[in-house]
């Protein structure tokens, strides 16, 4: 199960200060502004960004924002720098970004110091330098910033910059999970699943797994869904599984899709539908999951829930046995043995063969075991009881019968 979440990598928005002032105080606040006042500068800014009182002109909100900035305001050198980056209301400079980051970040302002170095960690408008950036996250975890405390956590878990412990892995876990942040419960949920810088605890995993979802988390959605598909923590539960999973697939993530199209095809916890199961696995297809991408291939192979078509089958086996997928690759070599959407090629069909039994798949180690049975070739057929013997030891019958017969032969 991939219960690991990645590290951040979404730079924080822009301060917002509610001002509560109707368009009459606009003049005021213009004329306070214009003296100088660098708070009224500000405001006037996310007035002219929001069109609150005044036109919406986003170059003006930068303009003014300048103009705090340039009198040591952190959160308008912050939001400066966000439009930089961004290219808001300005022509887009990530150099320039840095730097109004880092005279933000230099007087402690947190989401300047997460949004630096998330610049360091990417290489963005400044040489890439994870050191950098990982002593920015912490100074902005330090502040109670709770990405950064997800980054730092992070990087104590794998071992990146920090040495790893995962001990303190949990503890910045838990410090963003507090906070409510989805991807620090998800992974934090991971700690307690593995027992991995805490003691070994499912139902607090599954408890933080669920907290994460509720925020329709992707990830965590696809983890409750396998979670009530296998009974892993919880009672089995598979109409519960389909219902997270359409959740997760409805967002777009990949492994849910398939997982849903997977539901659909069998009547697992909804209503069978092959229809629904194609459209799913066409999507998830369509990201490169490669095992969605075998199923679809059968979909068009046998006609199910849609059109019978050899041609789309053999694209789709083909995507997925490229990307390893055993069962495609084992698909591939029957559809080459046969003729069927492709030109008959015995060769091809074992090269095939040979791909998905090299990766366990016990039916292809059983084909390969009857390629060099029937090989004119006498030192062939030790090859061959070595393939029939794999198979065998994963419980394929017909491979134990072939065993069987072939040591017959030879007494």
């Amino acid at each position: 199960m991939n219960r690991w979440s990645p590290m951040l990598a979404v730079a924080l928005a822009l301060v917002f200060v509610v001002v509560g002032c109707n368009s009459k105080s606009v003049s005021k606040l213009m004329q306070k502004a214009q003296e100088g006042d660098a708070d009224a500068q500000f405001e006037l800014a996310l007035r002219y960004k929001d069109g609150d009182g005044v036109e919406k002109d986003s170059a003006k909100a930068v303009e003014w924002w300048q103009k705090a900035a340039d009198q040591g305001m952190p959160a308008a050198q912050f939001n400066l720098g966000w439009c930089c980056e961004f290219g808001e209301g300005v022509e887009a400079d990530p150099a320039k970004a840095v730097e109004w980051y880092t005279k933000a970040a230099e007087q402690g302002h947190s989401l300047a110091q997460f949004n630096l170095g998330l610049c360091y960690a990417l290489g963005k408008g400044v040489e890439e330098d994870f050191t950098q950036a990982v002593k920015w996250y912490q100074k902005a975890a330090d502040q109670g910033r709770p990405e950064a405390q997800y980054n730092v956590g992070q990087c104590y878990e794998v071992g990146h910059v920090l040495e790893k412990d995962p001990v303190k892995a949990v503890e910045w876990y838990t410090k963003a999970a507090e906070q409510g942040l989805a991807e620090a419960q998800f992974n934090l949920g991971g700690c307690y699943y593995d027992g991995s810088g805490v003691e070994k605890d499912h139902a607090k995993a599954i408890e933080l797994w669920k907290k994460a979802a509720e925020q329709e988390f992707d990830l965590a959605e696809y983890t409750m869904g396998r979670c009530y598909l296998d009974g892993n923590g919880v009672e089995k539960d598979f109409v519960k599984a389909a219902e997270w999973f359409q959740k997760a697939a409805e967002q777009g993530f990949d492994k849910a899709q398939h997982e849903l199209g997977m539901c659909y095809l069998n009547g697992l916890g909804i209503q069978d539908d092959p229809n629904k199961a194609a459209e799913w696995f066409q999507k998830a297809a369509e990201q490169e999951h490669p095992e969605a991408q075998a199923v679809l291939g059968m979909c068009y192979y046998f006609g199910s829930g849609v059109e019978k078509d050899s041609a789309k089958a053999v694209e789709w086996f083909r995507k997925a046995a490229e990307q390893g997928d055993p069962k495609a690759q084992c698909a591939m070599s029957l559809l080459y043995e046969k003729g069927t959407g492709v030109e008959k090629d015995p060769a091809k069909a074992a090269e095939w063969f040979q791909k998905a039994a090299e990766q366990g798949l016990a039916d292809a180690q059983f084909s390969m075991g009857l390629l060099y049975e029937n090989s004119e070739d006498e030192n062939d057929h030790a090859k061959a009881v070595e393939w029939f013997q794999k198979a065998a030891d994963q419980g394929h019958e017909e491979a134990k019968k072939a065993l069987e017969e072939f040591n017959a032969e030879q007494k």
